[in-house]
């Protein structure tokens, strides 16, 4: 028995070892697989792209999430902030692509996640998280001319920030400037904290501007990076000259290139460098009716004058002064400002506008393009070679 018994095993023994070698396909021998279990799926032929990629660092706010898939169309997509909200995205219309259509948060985690369906008919799925960029600092700018004021033909545009800025050219190219008279202009630094706009010739009268400081996520250096974005929409008025020829003792205003009023004026001792009304292209840039003149070097403090138009941070304005009505017309006789009577100052002061220009010749002083707003004291070439790109 124990004989035939071991014959019996010996041969079901070679019949499994036998089955074992087949050259048949183990799909088609087990139905159910290798091992006994379920057959593995392949994997769609779709691929998901994002950028930023999964675990990145130091994200930009003001460039978009941008997911994208290959061989297949998006499902859906979601990228939320810290607080699980949803950030705001469009579905391009083929279905291929997604991107946020609102900026990110300073200094924050993100997550996206996503679905698409690949040509083949199978989906994948997108997970992912990101941190966005948390600035050292975040200094703020702003723009003049502001919404809606209408201004002189001599005006520039001025973009100030709250602290100095290292990477300029990186600014710069944050800033747009359109114009219904489609006039070009250049944009010139004027310190580190401080870029003008300004034409070659003056702005033509009625011209529409529109300025926009995309200001928000820009990396100014030393890991300072723009707060917000800022826009102006802002009109030029009239064109209105004051023309000064010291030796003539007369201030004349122009308006659109014809001579509308000339009025008697004393003007800066002519022989004193320090006192006399010097050279050069000025802009209108503050109207009061009522200034306090302060000079204690030369012996006043607190004298009140009346229609004060400031021209120059200089000091020098054009304002009312009867005292010395003497030698108004006749002599020049003030400290720098352009002296009138005090009903000219008034009819001068209801028509100029910050921005209007006011040309200055005749003096035996230019003075230096260092006291704001000195834009037009800068020969247009020179103008140029501010910019930082």
């Amino acid at each position: 028995m124990r004989t035939k018994l071991r014959a019996v095993t010996a041969l079901l023994l070679g019949a499994a070892l036998l089955a074992g070698c087949s050259s048949t396909e183990a799909g088609k021998a087990n139905p159910e697989g290798a091992g006994g279990g379920a057959p593995q799926e392949s994997a769609s032929v779709a691929k998901f792209t994002a950028v930023p990629a999964a675990d990145a660092k130091d994200v930009p706010v003001n460039v978009p999430v941008a997911v994208s898939v290959s061989d297949g169309t998006i499902d859906s997509v979601a990228v939320n902030n810290p607080e699980g909200k949803p950030v705001a995205g469009k579905l391009a219309d083929d279905k291929k692509s997604w991107a946020t259509t609102e900026p990110l948060g300073y200094g924050k985690a993100y997550s996206y996640a996503g679905k698409a369906t690949g040509t083949d008919g199978k989906t994948i799925e997108l997970k992912g998280a990101f941190n966005t960029v948390a600035p050292a600092a975040q200094v703020r700018g702003t723009v003049f001319p502001t919404d809606d004021q209408q201004v002189g033909v001599a005006v520039p545009i001025m973009v100030k920030f709250d602290a100095p800025v290292s990477d300029r050219a990186a600014v710069q190219k944050a800033l747009t400037v359109t114009n219904t008279a489609n006039v070009k202009g250049s944009w010139a630094w004027l310190g580190d904290s401080e870029v003008h706009y300004r034409p070659e010739a003056y702005w033509p009268a009625n011209t529409k501007i529109h300025v926009e400081a995309k200001l928000y996520g820009v990396a100014y250096g030393g890991g300072a990076y723009g707060s917000s974005d800022v826009t102006s929409d802002f009109t030029v008025g009239r064109n209105q000259v004051v023309k000064i020829d010291t030796p003539t003792h007369q201030l004349v205003v122009q308006r659109d290139g014809q001579t509308v009023a000339t009025y008697p004026a004393s003007f800066g001792k002519d022989a004193d460098p320090e006192l006399t009304t010097p050279n050069g292209t000025f802009v209108v840039m503050q109207k009061d009716e009522q200034w306090s003149f302060d000079n204690p070097q030369y012996g006043y403090t607190n004298v009140l004058k009346k229609w004060a138009v400031r021209f120059s941070n200089h000091g020098e304005f054009i304002h009312e002064n009867n005292d010395n009505a003497a030698n108004i017309g006749k002599n020049n006789t003030s400290h720098g400002c352009a002296n009138l009577t005090e009903a000219d100052a008034k009819a001068y002061f209801d028509t100029a506008m910050i921005g209007d220009p006011v040309e200055v010749t005749g003096s035996i002083t230019t003075l230096p393009a260092k006291y704001d707003w000195y834009d037009w004291q800068v020969p247009w070439a020179q103008w140029q070679t501010l910019s930082a790109i």
